[in-house]
């Protein structure tokens, strides 16, 4: 086992009522509803759907992160949560996404209702990888062991109420178990007929080629974003060169994108993750607010929100590189949920991918506390 104590990450609550849910509500009437995206008032429309690697299951061309729905970021208001939700399918967004690791478990256990009442509208993804401890909230072991990948999806069925999972994810790596053993391992979870199709995350351009030669890698998630383009380097180039599907995980940047952060003046809450990521702290969050002016130029020429334009270059980023894309960007309020998915509809022109092209490179701060935990650093 590889250890990773991530002491820069806080403690977070566990949300675990799973009352059920309400049914989702009518398209016909969710028609009449409209936007609240900014100088976007058309009504709710749903987005276009696309194949999600070689034979993968037909997904929204956007995803839905289910991290902070009850995790990382405070605390959750559980009906907003579940309106959220529902409104996924209102736009077309069905892939959903969670993992073992957010809330030790709890975010799983929170979906469940969601998903027993949807089962055959969603494409269900989660991960394994990610070791928590109840007696020390901030510890993070990474296991990639044959024995624990059987354990681990035993434990995400049990908790998400399912028979198969659509998408089951290696959340990271750890260098000292033989790639191969680990995903042969999630292959033989296939064969079993407990999931369905594997991915991985954070992983370079020649561990997804190793890997996709034991066993067919459907999607590859790993963050990306305008403020974050280390994939850039193999990753993003081994996915199209496989025909595995990229899905980016905090392509608003965990909210920095959104402007959000900013305009509430940099304060974050003692329950949220962030307070301890280089990029949300001290002199780096006020270099880094100066980033978004280029955003908000482009979002005001297109009526939209720097979110929008975010998500956007994501998607344009990715017709430059030959992939197929879904980013996930995650959200408790259905209004944002809305608006995300709206910027599907939007596209930059040339002028403004240029303008928008320097500002990783000038980011102040990495990505994590500890970049051990992420592929940077593993490259060729």
């Amino acid at each position: 086992m590889n250890t990773i104590p991530l002491t820069a990450t806080a403690d977070r609550e566990k949300v675990r009522e799973k009352a059920p849910l309400g049914g989702r509500k009518a398209l016909a009437s969710s028609a009449l509803q409209r936007s609240s995206v900014t100088g976007m008032s058309n009504a709710i429309e749903q987005i276009h759907k696309v194949r999600l690697g070689n034979g993968g299951p037909l997904v929204g061309v956007q995803g839905f992160g289910a991290m902070g729905i009850s995790d990382a970021y405070g605390e959750t208001d559980v009906a907003a949560a579940r309106d959220t939700l529902e409104a996924t399918l209102e736009a077309g967004v069905t892939l959903i996404d969670t993992a073992d690791m957010y809330g030790s478990g709890a975010n799983e256990e929170f979906l469940a209702p969601f998903v027993a009442a949807h089962r055959d509208e969603i494409t269900l993804a989660t991960k394994f990888g990610i070791e928590r401890r109840a007696d020390d909230p901030r510890y993070r072991g990474i296991r990639n062991e044959p024995a624990y990948v059987k354990s681990a999806v035993e434990a995400s069925l049990r908790r998400l109420g399912v028979e198969v999972i659509d998408l089951y994810y290696m959340h990271r790596r750890d260098p000292a178990v033989p790639l191969a053993e680990s995903v042969g391992a999630m292959a033989e979870l296939v064969r079993e007929g407990k999931v369905k199709h594997l991915g991985l995350s954070e992983v370079t351009g020649a561990e997804l080629r190793e890997a996709h030669a034991v066993h067919p890698i459907t999607a590859l998630q790993s963050e990306w974003s305008v403020f974050s383009r280390d994939v850039e380097r193999s990753a993003v180039g081994a996915a199209a060169e496989l025909g595995v599907a990229f899905v980016p995980y905090s392509p608003l940047g965990r909210g920095f994108l959104t402007g959000a952060f900013v305009d509430a003046g940099t304060e974050l809450s003692s329950s949220d993750f962030r307070q301890y990521q280089p990029r949300f702290t001290g002199d780096n969050a006020k270099a880094n607010a100066t980033l978004l002016e280029p955003l908000r130029k482009i979002a005001a020429g297109h009526g939209a929100t720097t979110a929008q334009t975010a998500l956007a270059w994501v998607h344009q980023r990715a017709q430059v590189h030959g992939l197929t894309v879904v980013p996930i960007p995650g959200t408790r309020k259905r209004s944002r949920l809305l608006e995300n998915a709206a910027a599907t509809r939007i596209t930059l022109t040339a002028d403004e991918l240029a303008l928008l092209e320097p500002i990783a490179a000038q980011v102040a701060g990495d990505r994590y506390p500890d970049m051990s935990f992420t592929s940077v650093g593993r490259e060729a």
